[in-house]
């Protein structure tokens, strides 16, 4: 089975977000999230607005990204943090540029959220 890994700063939102959608839409990939300054817990914000899509990510728990998974993955997804981020092998690293949520409204997150399953689906199309 072939793996993703999705990540963020925190491992809070982003991430975790893309990692539940991911993971409902596709079935013959396993998932997972880190980050590069992981977070004590996942964002409540991000709970909340998943479940509106009824995906629960309440379980999920924030990791940190370490270079071991370089090896571990056939794909690592970036949410904007790549500055931030260990080195990861080109030929495995996709970025996206997607917006810190962190101090937004629950209607920026919404919007995040969106950007985040047009990004997912694009992937699913374009990559798997």
């Amino acid at each position: 089975m072939k793996k993703v890994l999705f990540v963020c700063v925190e491992n809070a939102c982003r991430s975790q977000i893309t990692k539940g959608f991911f993971n409902r839409i596709v079935e013959n990939y396993a998932a997972d999230s880190a980050g590069t300054q992981p977070s004590e817990k996942i964002d409540s914000f991000a709970v909340q607005v998943m479940k509106e899509k009824d995906i629960d990510i309440s379980g999920y728990v924030p990791k940190i990204l370490t270079f071991s998974m370089n090896k571990m993955f056939d794909f690592i997804v970036t949410m904007g943090c790549i500055n931030g981020c260990p080195v990861t092998p080109k030929n495995k690293t996709i970025g996206w540029g997607i917006m810190d949520s962190k101090g937004k409204t629950i209607q920026e997150y919404r919007e995040i959220r969106e950007q985040i399953e047009h990004y997912v689906n694009k992937l699913i199309i374009e990559v798997i």
